[in-house]
């Protein structure tokens, strides 16, 4: 039994070092595609391993790149927005996708924001989920390490540095979790959207015969508002305009 047991878990860890290997060599086959500017083979290759291993922000990313090369601006901002919102810290991902959005013929302004919701934003933003949350244990760890500083040591100089040192990482664990919450909300919701389409008509109903409100075209991002119908979605756009558009003319983030 005991031989059989090692031989199952040999083949077990054998199978896994495979896939491993092939997923590597899938990932290098589909990077040197893209270096040798084979951009729809490499876009193919990338497309199978997030359907394969699934979501990765430097597949999204190299998919994105493979797109802009290929003159396929909707989908290279699409998959540029999907790598930005694994890793929004990326400074490579958001200048390639603002470069992208560039490319598209809608230039929305956004409505101007209250300076202090704009540098919270980008400080939230700054990191990943899994950052903000290894940065809440650490602050956490060293903040019983700044307690029992405080509790045990005999000179008043350490006790105020232990105690200021806890009081310091106790507020950098609640605003990291409270970073790490809104950064995992934005990952479940995904209420973003990238036109698909050339051009899309924006309807002031969800239907054919609804007042025209405006026109837009691939590229544009829009949050949809209204998830409550199949073949329509209520969208918003960064500067306040709202209306319906056929779901059909849109991808989700």
């Amino acid at each position: 039994m005991k031989r059989m047991k090692k031989t199952v878990i040999l083949l077990f860890m054998a199978v896994a070092f495979v896939q491993g290997m092939m997923a590597a060599a899938t990932k290098q086959s589909a990077d040197e595609a893209y270096q040798q500017n084979r951009y729809e083979e490499a876009v193919r290759q990338y497309e199978e391993l997030l359907a394969t291993e699934g979501e990765s922000a430097d597949v999204y990313y190299n998919l994105g790149n493979s797109y802009y090369k290929s003159k396929q601006i909707a989908k290279a901002v699409l998959n540029y927005e999907r790598a930005l919102l694994l890793r929004p810290g990326d400074a490579d991902i958001r200048f390639n996708l603002e470069m992208a959005k560039s490319k598209s013929v809608d230039q929305i302004v956004p409505t101007t924001e209250v300076f202090i919701v704009t540098w919270y934003n980008a400080l939230v933003n700054s990191l990943g989920e899994r950052s903000w949350s290894r940065m809440a244990v650490a602050s956490f760890w060293l903040m019983l390490v700044g307690l029992a500083v405080y509790l045990f040591s005999r000179r008043i100089v350490w006790k105020k540095a232990g105690f200021l040192g806890a009081v310091g990482m106790v507020l950098v664990c609640i605003c990291s979790n409270l970073f790490a919450h809104t950064q995992k909300s934005e990952l479940e919701r995904r209420d973003g959207a990238i036109v698909m389409a050339p051009s899309v008509t924006v309807k002031s109903t969800p239907d054919q015969s609804g007042t025209d409100l405006f026109v837009l075209h691939e590229g544009t991002k829009v949050f949809v508002e209204d998830h409550s119908m199949k073949e329509w979605k209520e969208v918003r756009l960064v500067d306040g305009k709202k209306g319906w558009l056929p779901a059909s003319a849109i991808e989700t983030i």
